[in-house]
């Protein structure tokens, strides 16, 4: 391993970590702490590979092969790896993605489950929303805690030409069922795309306060599976501000941002002193947040991926399925957390001295990651 490129932040491929230097006190007591002192808390697990949009900055049109069903984890499965990180890793909080989780048709027996095992465990799905108006009472029944929905726009000819799919009224009436529901604070994501919707900035914001949501805009990433993103053509967090600022105060959010992956500030109108609401900008490229980093990602078959621009996958599903003893538990924990003890200093993107040449985009996209 070139351990100078790690320590700069710069992804690159690795074996699986055996043996890896990382401090044996007494087992699973170290929790997921990598070897930058960052100890990872919140679980992103991914149920599944499939969507039903095709949205450019992460899929192509013609959609990707997907997983067959004997190589995704089970429901079993599932409900185990969270058991382990919860009541031994120190796992603290829950989010399940995909693809799309709500094309999962066992997704409320999971949610059911999980409740069951973990009554204070704070349980969140990440949904495009497609599909939502019939299951949203289920999913608050079975114990989902709140929801986060991806919603770049409101006008129709820019929602299909971002998903490729004419769903947008599908998703809002799915908004509203699930804050029917009682699952709140429901969170909007957004990502904008430069003479697409980026003009829409402030009316989402305007449609999400006026609502309760709380909106979130996401720098574009490199993770489109047609690796067409570019820093040039991707809208920063400064020119996000930049277009809301036009119609809105923003000032700093006093709560601590405490590893939330977003920076939030309050929102009032120009001029104006009644607060409004927040807004959130993810920053991942230009501002990025990777030295209180606290995430951990499992991919929907049983593969650890420390950082979610890694190039590094870790493997538990093969010995997940070795066995279901307490020993086998021990195995499967170590492993998780030998492939988090390496986890890099940071991505590479946005760091001083390191430009965007020396990072490699993820052979996976988003959807194939988990969110």
């Amino acid at each position: 391993m070139d351990t100078e490129r790690v320590a700069l932040g710069i992804p690159e491929v690795r074996q699986a970590p055996t043996g890896s230097g990382r401090p044996r006190l007494g087992g699973a007591e170290t929790g997921l702490l990598d070897q930058f002192g960052r100890v990872a808390t919140d679980m992103r697990l991914s149920l599944t590979d499939k969507c039903n949009l095709r949205c450019t900055y992460c899929m192509p049109e013609a959609g990707l092969e997907w997983l067959k069903k004997d190589k995704l984890l089970t429901a079993a499965e599932i409900v185990r790896l969270v058991g382990l990180g919860v009541n031994r890793l120190g796992v603290r909080e829950l989010r399940l993605t995909g693809g799309e989780p709500l094309v999962r048709a066992d997704l409320v027996e999971i949610i059911a489950a999980l409740r069951a095992n973990h009554p204070e465990l704070p349980i969140s799905l990440t949904t495009n929303g497609v599909g939502l108006t019939k299951k949203a009472q289920a999913l608050a029944d079975a114990g989902l805690t709140r929801l986060n929905v991806s919603m770049d726009t409101l006008h129709h000819d820019a929602f299909l030409q971002l998903t490729r799919r004419p769903f947008l009224d599908q998703v809002k009436a799915g908004i509203e069922a699930a804050s029917a529901a009682g699952m709140t604070p429901i969170k909007i994501n957004a990502v904008l795309l430069r003479g697409i919707n980026d003009a829409h900035a402030a009316e989402l914001l305007q449609w999400s306060l006026d609502r309760g949501y709380e909106l979130r805009f996401i720098e574009q990433m490199p993770l489109d599976a047609d690796h067409g993103w570019t820093r040039d053509g991707m809208i920063t967090a400064a020119e996000i501000r930049e277009l809301l600022t036009a119609d809105f105060d923003l000032s700093a959010d006093p709560r601590a941002r405490d590893g939330a992956p977003a920076e939030r500030f309050e929102v009032r109108h120009r001029g104006a002193t009644e607060l409004l609401g927040t807004v959130g900008i993810i920053a991942s490229v230009t501002e990025p947040f990777c030295a209180d980093c606290r995430r951990t990602r499992i991919t929907a078959e049983g593969k650890v991926m420390s950082c979610l621009f890694s190039r590094t996958e870790v493997d538990l599903l093969e010995l997940l399925r070795a066995g279901d003893s307490a020993s086998d538990d021990d195995a499967v924990a170590a492993r998780w957390q030998d492939a988090m003890w390496a986890k890099p200093k940071a991505h590479g993107m946005g760091h001083p001295g390191l430009g965007d040449a020396d990072f490699v985009q993820p052979d996976r996209s988003m959807s194939a990651i988990g969110g």
